[in-house]
């Protein structure tokens, strides 16, 4: 029986042996189709991409494993106190992290996102090495107008949107690129916007400085050609600005002193849509005529000032809200100059609770010129 158990084995042995006559060197291609796929987490060029190729973040195919393919490895130059992530390698993350400086920014970053740490300077040159940066993100810090480089923006050419909130300022920095196109300094203490302080900013569609303290802008935002929101909102200003943009379309000056409006001051901007000027210090004495006659205008706020009269508007006008002033009198004429089946108001909102007309004061024509009322508040 052993003897069978011998020969059968030698017949096997042989029959293999034949499948490879053709090839002496398939022992050596055996072993290495069962060597595992090594991965260098350090190389730049993993398998099976050569060093001549770039390597694909985010490619679907990659080396074989046997539990699961690993991740591509972090980038070296990313700082050690941020987050780069390789799915996405031009963004770094460095914001919540109790930070008291900024970190370097390797040149290949366009958005960077430093908010809500303990920075208190933005040190000259120190995004020399990145001027392809379009976002930056420094919000929610300590930073003082006294320790912003002079020129620490202006070599960023390609810059679209700077977030200082929630900052120290005192000052409007500057100079700063063309190329911004959003501007977020609200929540510091800037107390007046220069003329020159948005000079050349001719791509600039948002600015915000609400909650800030300013007294004076002047005419610092004649020159912004494409500003289309502006909010002033919560500062200290007692006259509304020289010269709106001409493409403007939202203007927020609420929580402020301004106190007079001028003779058709809006129509320089006709594509203006939405004014809101509530909790000013507004009278009747303070208006003209055609102070709100803007036929572009479809909401504006005059609530909580100290009007007694209701202020002539455009019959295009669709919102008004005129609560919380001392107004004691329903003058139709303040709507339609001309009441009859053609001429009417696009008015559907219009509120006058808080003040000191009763409903018995509307004239009998209302109805006719504010067809379109849906809500009439009083």
């Amino acid at each position: 029986m052993q003897w069978v158990s011998l020969l059968l084995l030698a017949g096997l042995c042989s029959l293999s042996r034949a499948q490879y006559d053709d090839d002496p060197h398939w022992w050596f291609q055996y072993l290495r189709s069962q060597q595992s796929t090594y991965y260098d987490p350090y190389d730049p060029y993993p398998y099976p991409y050569e060093p001549s190729e770039p390597y694909p973040y985010g490619v679907e195919e990659g080396p074989a494993y046997a539990y699961g393919s690993l991740p591509p490895p972090e980038p070296r130059d990313c700082p050690q106190e941020c987050d780069c992530p390789p799915n996405f390698p031009t963004a770094m993350y460095c914001d919540n992290r109790n930070l008291k400086y900024l970190p370097f920014v390797p040149s290949r970053m366009k958005y960077v996102y430093f908010q809500n740490n303990q920075i208190t300077s933005i040190q000259e040159g120190v995004f020399d090495n990145a001027t392809g940066l379009l976002w930056v993100a420094l919000h929610g810090n300590q930073i003082t107008s006294d320790k912003v480089g002079r020129k620490v923006f202006s070599k960023l050419r390609h810059l679209e949107r700077l977030y200082l909130d929630h900052n120290n300022l005192t000052r409007m920095p500057g100079p700063l690129p063309r190329s911004l196109r959003e501007l977020h300094l609200d929540h510091n203490q800037i107390s007046r916007v220069p003329n020159n302080a948005l000079e050349g900013l001719e791509n600039l569609t948002a600015l915000y400085l609400h909650h800030n303290e300013i007294q004076e802008v002047g005419s610092s935002m004649r020159g912004l050609r494409s500003l289309i929101l502006l909010d002033l909102s919560y500062n200290h200003l007692r006259r509304v600005p020289d010269g709106l943009p001409s493409a403007l379309e939202q203007l927020y000056l609420e929580h402020n002193n301004v106190y007079t409006v001028p003779d058709s001051y809006f129509r320089g901007s006709p594509k203006l849509l939405y004014v809101r000027l509530s909790h000013n210090s507004l009278t009747n004495n303070g208006l003209a005529t055609n102070s709100f006659n803007a036929s572009s205008l479809l909401e504006l706020d005059l609530s909580y000032n100290q009007l007694q009269k209701i202020p002539p508007v455009n019959t295009n006008l669709e919102n008004l809200y005129l609560q919380g002033n001392r107004i004691n009198e329903f003058s139709i004429s303040s709507f339609c100059t001309v009441v009859d089946v053609m001429n009417f108001s696009k008015l559907q909102v219009l509120r006058l609770d808080g003040n000191e007309i009763q409903r018995s004061a509307m004239p009998v024509d209302a109805p006719l010129c504010l067809r379109l009322a849906s809500l009439i508040e009083i």
